[in-house]
């Protein structure tokens, strides 16, 4: 570090340590260095000054203060399991780790909301509202661990999304520490409590998504639903090859089936899971389609056949309602291992295109295409349902032919989604990863909108600069 590095981050410390608790503050490199990144393969990191494990509002209000009075980046994160490089810091900044403010504030059971602070672990989340006869539906692979926080500024979705919606369905309100014309550490309530309500711009929205770019969410109010009643239904089909999974996509959506849950995993996904958790899969077939149904009584049982014709009538080898439910389950517990499991075997750049659910078989065929080109192995796993593909494109240890070759395929991928009408990301955001494919994606003059809108919130540029827009 330089004597001028050591001396700017001496004068932060100073000014922290005047107005947070001193334990609170972070300066080893060693931690400083586990902070100062998500799981994004390759993306770059900066090296942070300190880092600050706020504990409340009042908090996050004074240290933005302080980064704003010395022109310091602030670099928000929770648990830090993001994909695209979002909360990876830059040099000099504060990390500011909300993982500690953990608290479940408020469960209204009479108007189904809570009020969460946004280091609340999503399962965590789950598990506080079920004790109430609720349910929070996002549901990220990541629940397990992933922050509400952090789902809030990527606008997370999960497995359910296809019939329950993504985060921002969820978001009712929120608080959060802002600067712009309000001034850095000013704390503001954006959004509302009613299920109803159009008073001004919806600022709330405009956060969700935002992946800390915008100010800092230190509460979160969200809608909740009432539990679901009943055993779900899971139907499985068994395909030959990854495009006819596709095609039994594109059959569901035509007859106009919603199940709660529509994913795809491929034969290397489900070797991978198998070989680590030994859950009994069998990986014979290119690709399997998991679907669950949730609607109770003779309607679900209708839906469930329904959804066992559309694969069979899409080439599904076989096609068939468990009878198992220990089986059921072990399936969709493989859906949600697939990444860590592959990830043991080698690092993993991961995608995170969406396309129109019609143009799945295409954007499947464009996997394999493209993997056969580049010479990359890409398996993939998928939210189908909703047409959003996470091909994960694996490389052998420090081969960096390897690594070259696959952050090409990355690229044409993004390219491939955007020719097929779709988007370079559905729930991981931009960060760092897909900067240049949303610029390639995007009208130019909503870029521009969206630059104004960036320098209107903070003019510093002080959260978490050189993320999402090119600025």
């Amino acid at each position: 570090m330089t004597a001028v590095a050591e001396n700017g981050t001496a004068v932060l410390l100073e000014a922290l340590g005047r107005v947070v608790p001193a334990d609170r503050l972070v300066v080893d490199s060693g931690v400083l260095a586990s902070l100062s990144h998500d799981e994004a393969e390759w993306a770059p990191a900066g090296h942070a000054a300190v880092a600050l494990r706020a504990r409340s509002e009042a908090e996050v209000q004074a240290a933005v203060r302080v980064c704003a009075a010395l022109r310091v980046p602030v670099v928000t994160r929770g648990a830090g399991t993001g994909l695209s490089g979002g909360a990876n810091a830059v040099d000099g900044c504060l990390v500011l780790d909300l993982s500690r403010m953990d608290q479940v504030r408020e469960i209204d059971v009479d108007n189904l909301l809570c009020v969460v602070q946004p280091g609340v672990i999503n399962a965590t989340l789950k598990a506080a509202v079920a004790e109430h006869g609720l349910w929070y539906p996002p549901d990220p692979a990541s629940a397990p661990w992933s922050t509400i926080g952090g789902n809030v500024a990527t606008n997370a979705g999960g497995l359910c999304c296809l019939k329950y919606g993504v985060t921002r369905d969820y978001v009712l309100g929120m608080r959060a520490v802002v600067g712009g014309s309000a001034g850095y550490g000013t704390a503001v309530s954006l959004g509302r409590r009613t299920n109803k309500g159009v008073a001004g711009y919806d600022l709330a929205g405009l956060m969700v998504g935002s992946e800390g770019t915008l100010g800092v969410v230190t509460e979160v109010t969200l809608r909740l639903r009432p539990a679901l009643l009943g055993t779900p239904r899971t139907i499985v089909g068994a395909f030959g090859s990854l495009v006819d999974a596709g095609q039994a996509v594109a059959v569901v959506t035509r007859r106009g089936l919603t199940p709660s849950a529509l994913e795809l995993l491929d034969r290397t996904c489900l070797q991978a899971v198998e070989d680590w958790k030994h859950l009994g899969l069998e990986a014979d077939a290119a690709a399997l389609l998991l679907a669950r149904v949730d609607t109770p009584g003779d309607a679900g049982d209708a839906e469930a056949r329904a959804l066992v014709e559309s694969f069979e009538a899409a080439g599904a080898l076989w096609a068939a309602q468990s009878t198992d439910d220990a089986e059921a389950e072990a399936l969709f517990e493989a859906r949600r291992l697939a990444y860590p499991a592959l990830e043991r075997l080698s690092p993993v750049l991961t995608e995170d295109v969406c396309v129109p659910r019609s143009k799945v078989p295409h954007m499947l065929a464009e996997v394999e295409a493209i993997a056969a080109r580049h010479g990359v192995t890409i398996a993939t796993i998928a939210h189908a349902g909703d047409g959003n593909l996470h091909p994960l494109l694996l490389t052998p240890v420090g081969d960096d032919t390897a690594r070259v070759a696959a952050q090409a395929a990355f690229e044409e991928l993004l390219d491939a989604a955007i020719a097929l009408g779709g988007t370079v990301t559905g729930e991981h955001g931009v960060g760092l990863l897909k900067m240049a494919g949303m610029l390639r994606e995007l009208d130019p003059a909503s870029v521009q909108m969206q630059l104004a809108v960036k320098r209107a919130l903070d003019p510093l540029n002080l959260f978490n600069p050189g993320k999402v827009l090119p600025l």
